[in-house]
């Protein structure tokens, strides 16, 4: 098998090779290749893996989950091939498979750890037949793309199999999956400190999957993600066995909490902000569990984590010589720009939920794009809660090609519109809001959808202000 599949390997290499050379990344279009050449290449080359592979997928999340995953399992010595760009569809996976093949059927690692897109995940699994699957939520996302979470839901639980499913115990969709799974391991968090007043207008699973009737939330920490129950049937959230209390969260710059393990627990301090990357990171503990990573390894690397590209990311803007009205050059002092992807109402509350901790006024530059990526209905926006940022905005600076519609939405928020423009190139709306504010010592807040951030970075790259599109 290793030498029919030696030439259909050389030839996707050197697709890869001229993506490169074309200024690309090379995430996706190797693996098209190699997947156009041979269907069953994922499933070849992850049987090279010694430890087998693992699976991460979800609405919001996968990649700075996965991206702690590599941190836990850097420290637990557990050599991995992963996906670490984020493309995570069948071509990325096969790409990153790619580049890990070596000479005689070797391949560099032995567990492959990839996150998978929501859609994908069933051919995905039937082909690398993973250890273990992570499902941390689902959430409300390009209905145009995936239909109803249901649907979702319904595909999973009919299609896809692993040894062992670690699922979110707070999203009552996840755990369902997990009903007639007795390996399940489950996580959740348990802090009322964080309970919010009652249900988001966007929250997504509001009824029993089992008998259709409504739950009954006893606490309710993100979207529709808490502690709940079913009075006509009696189904009620599963008891987590890997458990986050007593969290403290530090606006856009950290979170800490406590991890309960079946090993232990310790305290973990985290350099990411908000709930939302608690959960990622008691998902990513959860998984290493499943995996019998020690509980030290487990708490090194998920202190280790930083932002995974675009989220929650500080970036150095380095602006250019102003005139100081003398002739001469007067270097204005840098201003940080701080990224905080928002796709769908959920994500995005959380974003502006953490942004709205801060104190003092803000200056934000959204980037609203409807690109097939993005999804091409962009009305979620109406149920994002712009209204937190209501009278804490300095300057808001409405990008991307919807530009018009979010400023409209934040209008509606009750954002001043002597403080909002409108500037659809993204190059101009950067510039703008970067030197709104002489001082340059409050950080600009960026907010964009999935492609408007990959534009973002792209011109941070082109300006110098970072090093790479791919990292």
């Amino acid at each position: 098998m290793a030498g029919a599949l030696a030439p259909k390997l050389a030839l996707a290499r050197a697709v890869a090779a001229l993506s490169r050379l074309r200024g690309g990344g090379g995430t996706s279009a190797p693996g098209k290749v190699l997947l156009g050449l041979d269907g069953d290449a994922i499933g070849a080359l992850g049987a090279r893996l010694r430890r087998g592979s693992v699976l991460v997928s979800a609405t919001n999340g996968k990649t700075t989950t996965t991206a702690m995953l590599a941190g836990i399992l850097e420290r637990a010595g557990v050599p991995i091939v992963h996906n670490a760009a984020g493309a995570n569809m069948a071509s990325g996976i096969a790409t990153a498979l790619l580049a890990a093949t070596r000479r005689r059927g070797a391949i560099a690692g032995e567990l492959g750890l990839f996150e998978v897109d929501e859609l994908w995940l069933d051919a995905v699994a039937v082909q690398l037949r993973p250890r273990v699957i992570l499902l941390a939520n689902l959430f409300r996302d390009q209905l145009d793309r995936y239909g109803e979470l249901e649907t979702i839901a319904e595909r999973w639980a009919n299609d896809v199999e692993a040894e062992r499913f670690v699922l979110n115990a707070d999203d009552p969709l996840i755990a369902d999956l997990g009903r007639d799974r007795p390996e399940a391991l489950y996580f959740g968090v348990e802090d009322d400190s964080l309970a919010l007043p009652g249900m988001a207008h966007a929250a997504d699973a509001k009824h029993c999957r089992r008998c259709g009737a409504p739950y009954v939330f006893e606490a309710i920490y993100l979207g529709h993600l808490g502690h709940y129950h079913c009075d006509s049937c009696g189904q009620r959230r599963p008891q987590p066995a890997v458990i986050a209390s007593d969290v403290t969260l530090e606006g856009v710059r950290a979170a800490s909490f406590t991890l309960h393990t079946p090993a232990g627990q310790a305290r973990v301090s985290l350099a990411l902000p908000g709930l939302y990357n608690v959960y990622n990171a008691l998902g990513a503990a959860a998984l290493a569990t499943a995996l019998e990573i020690g509980l030290a390894s487990i708490v090194a690397g998920l202190q280790s984590a930083r932002a995974a590209f675009g989220r929650a990311e500080t970036v150095t803007l380095l602006p250019a010589q102003a005139s100081n009205g003398a002739g001469n050059g007067d270097a204005r002092a840098p201003r940080e720009l701080r990224i905080l992807l928002v796709k769908n109402p959920a994500g995005a509350n959380e974003v502006l939920r953490t942004l709205a901790l801060e104190p003092g006024e803000h200056d934000v530059l959204g980037v609203l794009n409807d690109k097939i990526a993005d999804g091409r209905d962009v009305s979620w926006i109406w149920d994002a809660d712009f209204e937190l940022l209501a009278g804490r905005v300095r300057s808001f600076t409405c990008s991307g090609t919807r530009a018009p519609e979010l400023a409209v939405r934040v209008k509606y928020a009750g954002i001043d519109p002597a403080r909002i423009r409108v500037r659809p190139d993204l190059r101009v709306a950067l510039d703008e809001a970067a030197a709104d504010r002489p001082d340059r010592v409050a950080p600009l807040y960026a907010l964009p959808t999935y492609t408007a951030m990959l534009s973002l970075r792209e011109l941070l790259v082109a300006r110098g202000e970072v090093s790479s599109s791919w990292s």
